[in-house]
């Protein structure tokens, strides 16, 4: 209690809360623009906390964090362009309910889940952090394989219209994943002998080709305006009914992304195609979801917040990354002098709980200059479609080489570009695509680890009872997308 008291005062100071405001402003900023991560703005930003007190500068940088959690969701609502890649589940419903004039409430709505989800995890990361870390730890790489298979079964949910075509853009994006170097053997894999294919293909890089430069050549072709906002007349923040309608949604999604974030190498994007499935599971009204529902797009937007108290769990209390983004958070501390790991708590329990008070408080900044953001960022829907397509591949195109410095990923991105222009051409869904390559490298890696640890025995997988939930559960999900679990249950109806 004595060092969450310390944690509260240093936190407090005029210093702390405005780095904090200053971290929240850049993190908008940089999560609305397509493909500047938070990651990358991290690590650009981390020599500037040289000089700063070991505690300002790290929570400067999870407000950073936070912030741009949230401004990837803005693009994608407004433009149908993801800022980063855990906002691309926000665009199915949010650019929907944009071409319905409804732009501002699906705004209000990804900024109040936002704060929703941010407020959980920062309240996870400030009650039972130790706990949790301890639960991280026990997950392993047969329980890692269920959960990847596990959601590799949200491919059937987002097959729109005809699940073998689902099936066939998710087999492509496994496929696309396994490029590159495996990590077991060292063996490459679909490189055709080119060096710049043994890191794999970028998932930043294919993830603003397959949905930037689609919608940059569609408002080519139809040669229309922009779908205008005109000053937002509808209301920006939803009603206290509307929110209490979501409340089982936002707390549901919202646990989904703390412990989504406390499992290492998954993150935003992981937790917001989780909770999108989930929230379409429980949902009386599926069949609106990808149309402009509310609940498609609360879930996404409450979870990819949750996931930073969530992913800063194992980073403070194990010295573990949650995600890439706490690795270079991992890093600044230690630029500090500052080792994480269970002395963290105690030999430097001022910097760490400063910290975790930083990122309770960053969600009140994120309501505040999330607000006023939101009424600026609205300006680029007024923007004509022959001046708006160019500046979305100019900026596609400093995102992707900004990645890497690599001319090599803007023709990567380029290609997927057309290609997602294709696939919407024929109609096939680029979502179960996008889930594909989150969990393509997962699920290869985790199978090779337990097969090497068990001798080749498959048995492995039944051993874990955590394995054989999510194993069960993932079978359910997918009996549920067949014809025969259709009929089924109009049977027992009747």
């Amino acid at each position: 209690m004595e060092d969450l008291l310390v944690g509260l005062g240093n936190v407090l100071s005029f210093s702390n809360l405005f780095f904090i405001a200053v971290g929240m402003t850049l993190g908008i900023f940089i999560g609305s623009m397509p493909g500047l991560s938070a990651t990358m703005a991290i690590a650009i930003l981390l020599p500037l906390t040289y000089g700063m007190d070991p505690a300002t500068g790290i929570s400067m940088l999870a407000a950073l964090y936070m912030g741009a959690m949230y401004g990837g969701s803005i693009l994608a609502i407004l433009i149908n362009t993801p800022g980063t890649p855990a906002a691309a589940a926000s665009g199915l419903d949010g650019y929907k309910m944009t071409e319905k004039g409804q732009a501002g409430k699906a705004l209000g709505i990804s900024l109040v889940s936002s704060v929703v989800g941010g407020l959980i995890g920062a309240i996870v990361l400030l009650t039972i952090a130790p706990l949790l870390g301890e639960v991280a730890l026990k997950i392993g790489a047969v329980e890692l394989f269920a959960i990847a298979v596990l959601g590799i079964t949200i491919i059937s949910s987002l097959s729109a219209g005809s699940v073998v075509k689902g099936l066939l853009s998710g087999t492509l994006g496994l496929l696309i994943s396994l490029i590159g170097m495996d990590l077991i053997t060292g063996t490459p894999r679909f490189t055709f002998g080119n060096i710049y294919l043994f890191d794999g293909i970028s998932f930043v890089v294919a993830l603003i080709g397959l949905f930037s430069v689609p919608q940059a050549l569609r408002l080519i072709e139809t040669d229309k305006e922009a779908v205008e906002v005109s000053k937002i007349k509808d209301k920006i923040l939803p009603s206290w009914k509307e929110f209490v309608s979501l409340r089982m949604t936002l707390l549901r999604s919202s646990v989904i992304g703390v412990f989504t974030g406390l499992i290492p190498g998954t993150g935003g994007d992981t937790a917001s195609w989780f909770s999108y499935n989930e929230a379409k599971r429980f949902s009386k009204e599926k069949e609106k979801f990808g149309t402009g529902h509310a609940e498609g797009l609360a879930a996404p937007e409450s979870a990819n917040n949750a996931v930073v108290g969530g992913a800063l769990v194992p980073t403070i209390t194990l010295g573990i990354p949650g995600s890439s983004t706490t690795a270079v958070l991992l890093g600044g501390l230690m630029i500090h002098g500052i080792m994480p790991g269970p002395t963290l708590m105690t030999e430097h329990a001022g910097v760490a709980y400063t910290l975790l008070w930083a990122v309770f408080f960053s969600c009140f900044f994120l309501f505040a200059l999330g607000l006023l953001y939101t009424k600026v960022a609205v300006g680029v829907t007024k923007v004509p479609s022959k001046v708006l397509a160019p500046i979305i591949i100019l900026l596609c195109v400093i995102g992707t080489f900004a990645v890497h410095n690599s001319m090599v990923d803007v023709m990567i991105m380029l290609g997927f570009g057309i290609l997602g222009y294709l696939m919407d051409k024929l109609n096939i869904p680029v979502s179960p695509m996008v889930v594909g390559l989150i969990l393509g490298a997962m699920l290869d890696t985790s199978l090779h680890t337990s097969l090497k640890i068990s001798g080749g025995d498959w048995m492995v997988f039944l051993s874990s009872p955590v394995a054989v939930i999510l194993l069960i559960v993932a079978l359910i999900t997918v009996l549920q997308s067949t014809p025969f679990f259709g009929k089924l249950k109009s049977l027992v109806a009747k």
